[in-house]
């Protein structure tokens, strides 16, 4: 009898073989790329295993971003993070195709390596929109001329840097958002810096050396952000500004080379800022606002401010003068946050009633929510709340939030004593 020996084929996989089960692989380009766009570099890169038609997409994404994540490193060795690094980001460059509309470098292990003057320069001869750099250890770092050669750019944000412009600089036509912390830069260079960017409307500026006069020019600007040691603040050609936030750093002396007929700054401040509807005064920057005669009210309104934040001393007469002019010229207010500064060992309780006073006849008519924080119960802040409740008829919530827990149970039945003009008021205690 013969024997018959069957061969039992290899089953195929169905992937391989039937292309409209490789979901993968058929999926539509502009698909691929919407995947992609949402995928950090990193694991965009490892797309290129996946298939054939995958391999070389992700060297068309626009938007490369290298952050501390996308390195994970076990050793702790400067040098091997950093040439690890240089090398992923040359490799990335070297292979990209196409366009690059953003590029972000963040790494908490990257100096300010001559590298990114290479990276710069291959970057600026793309149609670059958005480029953020920050450099979290070593020197100062200068960026090349090239990146002020970028016209195309929208957002800008520099971070650890010392920015010296080549003299052929006429500004960022394009550049609507800009972002300088941690940075150097001289005064007429960063006075040109912000008037030769016509669409400017975002402009944060954190921790800075060389300026001392802050004079900014900006027709679009609408958004303002400041923390830093300065003398002066100023606005020129600013209609639209309507978000500002200021926090000076330093405590200043009032009365330091201020002659007694000087020119209010809370006047000069506000003269330009006729749409303003936001503003923070933090930290020293109310004792700035009380330089000079302050007037009872701001002669042109803050009509359309609705949210108003103020770090302030109760115990100074001159900063209990400023937050009052404040407040009666904001007659559309609807948020109110103070935050009570700690009593300075200079400081001499000569406004004891101020706050007592019938200062005017009319009431905050849109006040709804104040929250007031870091205080002691004295007098003064005591007698500012009661004010806030006798004349805000549709207060809906006040928040308090003391410094400390002492003598919370008093400051608590004081609180409750209180007249409320609205009876919708809602007094809220919360733990320090």
């Amino acid at each position: 009898m013969s024997m018959i020996n069957k061969h039992r084929e290899p089953s195929r996989l169905p992937g391989k073989t039937e292309a409209g089960l490789d979901k993968i692989s058929n999926l539509p380009g502009n698909v691929i790329d919407q995947i992609l766009s949402y995928l950090p570099i990193r694991d965009a890169v490892r797309s290129s295993v996946l298939s054939r038609k995958w391999r070389y997409k992700w060297a068309t994404i626009p938007n490369l971003v290298f952050e501390d994540q996308y390195l994970n490193a076990s050793s702790q060795d400067q040098t091997f993070i950093e040439n690890k690094l240089v090398n992923i980001i040359d490799h990335v460059l070297l292979l990209h195709k196409g366009p690059i509309h953003k590029f972000k470098l963040s790494h908490r292990d990257l100096l300010g390596v001559t590298d990114i003057d290479r990276w710069i320069l291959f970057i600026s001869r793309s149609s670059i929109k958005e480029f953020i750099l920050e450099i979290w250890k070593g020197q100062l770092y200068k960026p090349p001329s090239c990146l002020f050669d970028c016209q195309n750019l929208i957002h800008l944000e520099l971070f650890n840097c010392l920015l010296k412009p080549p003299l052929a600089f006429k500004g960022f036509k394009n550049l609507k958002s800009l972002d300088l912390q941690h940075i150097t830069i001289v005064q007429d260079v960063f006075e040109n810096l912000i008037s030769s960017c016509p669409l400017l409307e975002k402009l944060t500026l954190m921790n800075f050396t060389g300026i001392t006069h802050l004079n900014i020019n900006a027709p679009n600007l609408q958004f303002f952000d400041i923390g830093g040691i300065f003398d002066d603040v100023s606005f020129q050609n600013t209609f639209h500004l309507a978000m500002v936030s200021i926090d000076l750093y330093v405590n200043i002396d009032i009365n330091e080379n201020v002659a007694p007929d000087s020119s209010s700054k809370l006047l000069r401040f506000f003269v330009n800022l006729p749409h303003i509807r936001r503003l923070e005064v933090q930290s020293f920057f109310l004792k700035y606002l009380a330089i000079g005669n302050v007037p009872s009210k701001l002669p042109n309104p803050c009509v359309d401010l609705s949210y108003l934040s103020i770090s302030i001393d109760f115990n100074e007469l001159e900063e209990n003068t400023a937050a009052l002019c404040l407040l009666k010229s904001c007659s559309n207010l609807q948020e109110l946050e103070m935050l009570a500064r700690p009593k300075e060992q200079t400081s001499v309780e000569r406004s004891n009633n101020f706050w007592e006073n019938d200062h005017w006849s009319s009431v905050f008519g849109h006040l709804r929510l104040v929250k007031v924080s870091g205080i002691s119960g004295v007098k003064l802040e005591m007698d500012f709340i009661k004010f806030l409740l006798s004349n805000s008829p549709v207060l809906e919530r006040l928040t308090v939030k003391p410094a400390s827990q002492d003598g919370e149970w008093e400051l608590m039945k004081e609180l409750l004593r209180f007249r409320r003009a609205s009876i919708f008021a809602e007094v809220i205690y919360l733990d320090p």
